[in-house]
């Protein structure tokens, strides 16, 4: 590089920026500063103060600005809901939903906040321990990385954003490169609402830039959202620190021949093709007893065929397009491979620029990627079954298990599949896809690590403190 010229001063480096696209038609619609590899140090010596303010913070305080925030979003739901349609796909429909669902999320942390302080130990109640009182109270761990994916670009940011400041942390917060505006959004959002700045950093950047931080011994936990690969190179880096995970699944949904299959139909069409298919815990195997299944599919292609693909800000539209080209020829390339070993195309598998329309696929061998993998796109599968006992069996077979449903007007049956399906949630008379924001959330076998939902997040958040005060009496 040549010298400056004396008496010149040089201009500084100009920070690189990061495009973002709308996935349906490839327009550029915003962009984020990267943050560079050398500027870790920093982002960290930012959360280490922030830590410290963040836990001075009262808890009253941070009720309040969790309250402020969600209010302030709840106001902007529009901008909130046109940014989710631009820079993830989503129809306005589904997005505007995503927007009152992230609100709630905000409210049940700003209440978890004033909630769940402690609890009074007894510990007159064991030999020994007669002359001491105490408690417990739920202390912040300090510095927590939160890593976010691109389905759900602002619910599933504020449900790892909310339980963090709840319980008195520090975040630094890394949304998915492809939907990153609706975070920074957010991230307005609490700081207008009186969040201190040192308590919350952004950062955007390549993989260098998140490994980096992972591996901070100053990082007490990593809360990720996302694939099993990205996972086993996240926990291999992190080292002794907390970690929580959702990895992904691949639902299965049983229908009984006593269900009511009009019900079951609409349930499981909406569960499969919600957000593109782009849904961990979206519908992709349905289990059909064979005493109905050809009724049950019949009805099935019927209401796919229905549904309207296409611009995602219509009001009309259904399904909008997947997030890359990429994905989109991920899922065709597995469907490929499926049909060239005997699966049968019912509906579907045409693609329109990033937009797969709804496919629904039969006789697909189990021992094919898009069996035995999770899709993650616009496509389910039909199988018929002989027995309850055979479904369980068939949906068991999976290693990533987040949540199943069924259907059926039997309790006995039921009852039968909620104790035997080895899953973190399971849907009866609903659709897989059901997901409350205060309720647990993870999965069995390979489905997470540890539990979100803001109660759970926020006790896996923040550590308890035993005080205890012996009441001894004076001597003479």
């Amino acid at each position: 590089m040549p010298k400056s010229s004396p008496g010149t001063v040089e201009a500084p480096a100009l920070p690189l920026f990061h495009n973002v696209t709308s996935p349906y038609d490839q327009r550029v619609i915003g962009a984020v500063p990267l943050t560079d590899a050398t500027a870790v140090d920093s982002v960290l010596d930012a959360a280490r103060a922030g830590a410290k303010v963040a836990a001075g913070l009262s808890r009253d305080a941070r009720g309040k600005i969790l309250d402020r925030a969600a209010n302030l979003v709840e106001d902007r739901r529009d901008l909130f809901a046109e940014t989710i349609v631009a820079e993830a796909g989503k129809t306005v429909r589904q997005a505007r939903k995503e927007v009152l669902r992230a609100v709630n999320t905000l409210r049940l942390s700003a209440a978890e906040t004033r909630r769940n302080a402690g609890e009074v130990v007894p510990f007159d109640a064991y030999e020994g321990s007669e002359d001491r009182l105490g408690w417990f109270s739920r202390e912040p761990l300090g510095i927590i990385l939160a890593i976010t994916p691109f389905n759900d670009p602002l619910n599933l940011v504020a449900h790892k954003i909310g339980p963090a400041i709840a319980g008195g942390n520090s975040v630094i917060l890394k949304p998915s490169a492809l939907t990153p505006l609706s975070a920074q959004l957010l991230t307005e959002a609490l700081l207008e609402a009186g969040l201190p700045q040192e308590v919350l950093t952004v950062v955007h950047g390549e993989r260098d830039v998140a490994q980096k931080i992972i591996a901070a011994r100053d990082v007490r936990m990593v809360s990720f959202t996302g694939g099993f690969s990205t996972g086993e190179s996240i926990a291999s880096a992190a080292g002794l620190k907390k970690l929580s995970m959702d990895l992904g699944g691949n639902a299965p949904v049983i229908v009984m021949a006593d269900a009511d299959l009009q019900e079951a139909v609409a349930s499981c069409v909406s569960g499969a093709f919600w957000a593109a298919g782009q849904n961990c815990v979206g519908v992709q195997r349905i289990l059909v007893d064979k005493l109905v299944y050809a009724e049950f599919r019949e009805l099935f292609i019927a209401a796919t065929n229905e549904l309207v693909v296409g611009d995602p800000s219509d009001e009309l539209t259904d399904v909008g397009p997947m997030i890359t080209a990429r994905s989109l020829e991920d899922v065709r390339a597995k469907v490929h491979e499926a049909v060239e070993r005997g699966a049968v195309v019912l509906a579907g598998n045409v693609a329109t620029g990033n937009i797969l329309h709804p496919t629904v696929l039969e006789e697909v061998p189990e021992d094919s990627r898009l069996w035995s993998e999770e899709v993650f796109g616009p496509l389910v599968m039909l199988r018929p079954v002989d027995s309850l006992e055979e479904a369980i069996g068939i949906a068991n077979s999976i290693e990533f298990s987040l949540h199943a449903g069924i259907f059926t007007a039997s309790l006995g049956d039921a009852m039968k599949a909620a104790k035997e399906i080895q899953a973190g949630g399971v849907m009866i008379n609903d659709s897989s896809d059901y997901r409350f924001d205060g309720m647990p959330f993870g999965g069995f076998k390979y489905g997470s690590l540890g539990r979100e939902g803001v109660h759970f997040a926020y006790e896996e958040m923040t550590q308890p403190k035993v005080i205890c005060i012996k009441n001894s009496t004076a001597r003479p």
